[in-house]
Parts: structure tokens; C-alpha cells; sequence
């Protein structure tokens, strides 16, 4: 790849303005000495998605705009982290795409490196974190048993990598096409089967502010990513209910000796450990089966994915 690429860095920001001035100073830094050695074109510039912000967000990046580096987008309210960087990806045009939170954890440092594997042939770059230790123990543990039980479910990823990455254009205008509703890029840029390879950092501790992703955000993310790329919860029902045909029939056989031996009251243990075990299966079931119900339930609607309020530069 010859020509100097056009770099488009997306950063999507939900009531992050204690942190988008430094982060649009630091990125900036980043990208002056890119072009300097001429890695890539000076129209290359900084793109900060307002994910529907109620705070000053918005405002500051009006005023940051003044620089010729910087483009913003304002999502009419809030759509989701997701949307946010499929929005930035789709209205900005660049040669490649470089996504990244705007607390900077992420270390910006290995960007040049990404930049290398691009002009190899990496059609793909995953920034990849080569530890946890700047999580906490029960977020670690989440984590780490996510990575695992996705891959159990035949759930495609790369671990230990969230949503910093390099993608090129060609990446892009297939996102694009893409018709569903329900967008889990993490999962979708794996899956794609391009040529692509990680670059590994260490994780940084945020700069200010205090994390958009609490426990159960993180909960929903993981659930839209399996339910999004695997229907083995589906065969799972099918395996708990032949479990509960089994303890049917044990449960059968040891009421039947109860009975006869009369050593407790008749029909209490049989009730008692059906009532509460095959009601919780169910429940369990019904919840699994809600989940792609509600994902079919919004792709039939065909609704955008965001809607754009305003744009600047």
C-alpha cells in the first residue's frame, strides 16, 4: 500500500467532558508526529461521536473544532456505545478507521504500530490488552468468564480485546451494508474472515471521569454478543428438558419406594422438588427464548440504527 493513508480516528463520548480535551490534545499530538514522518496524509483528523450526552460534551467539542483536525457528530440521544462507533464509521470518509474510548486507557501509542500492520497487508488491527490488572478482581473475573463461555457457545472473538482497533476502508463499506438491527461490532469484525493480526499494550488507568460501563451494562453487552452470533442457549433448553425427563423418572422410582416404605409424608418431597426445580427451568427457558424473541421483535421493525442530530466540519 504505497499512498499515504487518510487516518479517521472515531471517538465515541457519553458525558465524557472531563476527559475530551485531553484526549483530543493527546490523539492530536499522536497524529501531528504521524504525519511529520509521513505515515499518514495531513487530511487526516479526529472524530468524536456525542452519544446523546446531557452534559457538556457537545459543547466542548463545538469548541474543539475549531481546529481543521477535528469533526464531531451529535446522535439525537443516546443509542448505545455500539452505535455511537458504527455512526462515526459510516459518516466519516478515510483511507482507515481507527476506534478508541475517550478515556485514552487504551494506549495511543501503539497506534503507529497498527498503522505498520496496515501497510502490510492487515486489512484488520486489534489492539489487544496483554493483561487485566487495571480492573478490578469481580470485573476481571466477569471478563475473563465471558471470554470463555462465548467461545464455548461457539461465539468467534478476540480476547482481551474490547474496542480498540484499526480497520480499512473496504471494512467499513461492509458494516455499512449490513441490515441488522442489533450491532455487536466486536463480534461482527471478527467474523468478517479478513487478513488481520493484534497489536499488544498495556491497559492504563482513566485519566477522569468515572466509567460509562458498570456491571450491568457490561451484562447486556455480553448478552447481545452471544445472542447475536449463537443459537447453542436455544439447544441448551433442548438438553435441560431432557434432564428434567430423567429426574422425572428418578423422582418417579424414589416416590414410588417412599410410599411404600412411609418414612415421610406422602407426596411432599416429590412436590417440593418438582414445583421448585421444573419452575426455575422454566423461567430460565422462557428467559432465553424472550432474548431472541425481543432481537427478532426490533429487526422486524427496521428502525435506524442512529439518527444524526448535527455534524461540524
Amino acid at each position: 500500500m504505497s499512498e499515504i493513508p487518510v487516518l479517521a480516528i472515531i471517538v465515541p463520548c457519553y458525558n465524557e467532558e472531563d476527559v475530551i480535551e485531553k484526549a483530543f490534545f493527546e490523539l492530536s499530538f499522536i497524529i501531528q508526529a504521524l504525519i511529520k514522518n509521513q505515515r499518514i496524509s495531513p487530511q487526516s483528523y479526529i472524530c468524536f461521536v456525542d452519544d446523546g450526552s446531557n452534559d457538556k460534551s457537545w459543547e466542548i467539542i463545538i469548541k474543539l473544532s475549531k481546529n481543521k483536525e477535528v469533526k464531531g457528530l451529535k446522535l439525537s440521544r443516546n443509542f448505545g456505545h455500539q452505535a455511537a462507533q458504527l455512526a462515526g464509521l459510516i459518516q466519516n470518509q478515510a483511507d482507515i478507521f481507527i476506534t478508541i474510548d475517550a478515556d485514552l486507557q487504551d494506549d495511543i501509542n501503539i497506534i503507529d504500530e497498527m498503522i505498520k500492520k496496515y501497510s502490510e497487508g492487515f486489512e484488520i488491527v486489534y489492539g489487544v490488552r496483554n493483561n487485566r490488572n487495571s480492573d478490578g478482581f469481580i470485573k476481571r473475573i466477569l471478563a475473563q468468564s465471558y471470554y470463555r463461555l462465548a467461545k464455548s457457545l461457539g461465539v468467534e472473538g478476540i480476547y482481551n480485546n474490547a474496542d480498540f482497533r484499526l480497520i480499512s476502508k473496504k471494512i467499513v463499506l461492509i458494516i455499512s451494508e449490513l441490515k441488522e438491527y442489533n450491532i455487536y461490532l466486536r463480534g461482527i469484525i471478527s467474523n468478517l474472515g479478513f487478513k488481520s493480526c493484534c497489536v499488544y499494550y498495556s491497559r492504563k488507568k482513566r485519566i477522569a471521569g468515572i466509567p460509562k460501563y458498570n456491571i450491568f451494562s457490561s451484562l447486556n453487552l455480553a448478552i447481545d454478543g452471544i445472542t447475536s452470533f449463537s443459537i447453542q442457549p436455544l439447544h441448551f433448553i433442548t438438553l435441560l428438558s431432557f434432564l428434567c425427563f430423567l429426574i422425572a423418572i428418578i423422582m418417579s422410582i424414589y416416590c414410588i419406594v417412599v410410599y411404600f416404605e412411609k418414612e415421610i409424608i406422602p407426596g411432599w418431597a416429590s412436590l417440593f422438588i418438582s414445583l421448585y426445580f421444573l419452575g426455575g427451568i422454566q423461567l430460565f427457558s422462557i428467559e432465553i427464548i424472550g432474548e431472541y424473541i425481543g432481537k427478532i421483535y426490533k429487526e422486524t421493525k427496521q428502525r435506524p440504527k442512529f439518527i444524526v442530530e448535527a455534524q461540524i466540519n
